[in-house]
C-alpha cells in the first residue's frame, strides 16, 4: 500500500528509536513489534497521541508521547515525530494563541504577556494566567488530536479504495485481453 510505504520512508526506524538516549530507559518495552507496525489503526492512534501531546504546555513531549504510544499500543515513531509540530521556534507564539483562546472561552480579560521559556517567567507570570492558558492548550490538543486521527483514517481509506479500484481495473483489462486472444 502506498500510504504504508510513505510512512516507512519518513518515520524513524525501530532501531533508531530503541537507541535514542531519552528512550533507552524503556528497555525491553521498546522491543514490542506492535508499537512499530504501520496499520490504519496504529498510524491514526500515533497521530492522535503525537498531536495531543504536542500542544500540551509540559516538558518532555517526546517521552510522554512514547509512553502513551506504548500504553495504547499505537505507532510510536509517528507519535514521537508529530510532537515536533510545536517546537522551540513555534512554542511561544502557540502559547500566546492558546492563552488568548482560553481567555476568550473563559470570558476573562487578557493581560499583556511576554511568553518566554524560562523558570523566571514561569514563576513570575504563569500563576496569573495558568487557567486560560491550560484551557486554550487543551482545546488545541484535543482538536488537533481528533483532526489528526480522522485525517489519517480518511486518507488511509481513500488510498485503500483507490488501490482496490486499480486492481479491479487491471483484472478487468486482463480478462478482456484474454477473451480477445481466445477469439
Amino acid at each position: 500500500m502506498a500510504l504504508r510505504n510513505f510512512f516507512k520512508r519518513v518515520l524513524p526506524r525501530d532501531h533508531e528509536i530503541r537507541e535514542h538516549k531519552q528512550l533507552r530507559f524503556l528497555g525491553k518495552i521498546l522491543h514490542d513489534p506492535n508499537i512499530f507496525h504501520i496499520t490504519r489503526r496504529s498510524a491514526a492512534g500515533g497521530a492522535a497521541i503525537g498531536l495531543f501531546v504536542a500542544f500540551l504546555p509540559i516538558p518532555g513531549h517526546m517521552l510522554v508521547a512514547a509512553i502513551l504510544s506504548i500504553i495504547f499500543r499505537v505507532n510510536l515513531p509517528l507519535a514521537v515525530v508529530l510532537v515536533w509540530v510545536t517546537n522551540p521556534l513555534t512554542f511561544a507564539p502557540y502559547l500566546f494563541l492558546a492563552y488568548k483562546t482560553g481567555a476568550h472561552i473563559l470570558n476573562v480579560p487578557t493581560e499583556p504577556v511576554n511568553f518566554q521559556l524560562s523558570l523566571t517567567w514561569a514563576s513570575n507570570t504563569l500563576h496569573r494566567i495558568w487557567e486560560p492558558l491550560l484551557i486554550g492548550c487543551l482545546c488545541y490538543s484535543t482538536g488537533s488530536s481528533i483532526l489528526g486521527y480522522v485525517s489519517v483514517r480518511w486518507v488511509w481509506r481513500i488510498a485503500t479504495i483507490r488501490k482496490w479500484e486499480e486492481r479491479k481495473r487491471a483484472k478487468l483489462k486482463s480478462q478482456e485481453s484474454r477473451m480477445r486472444s481466445e477469439e
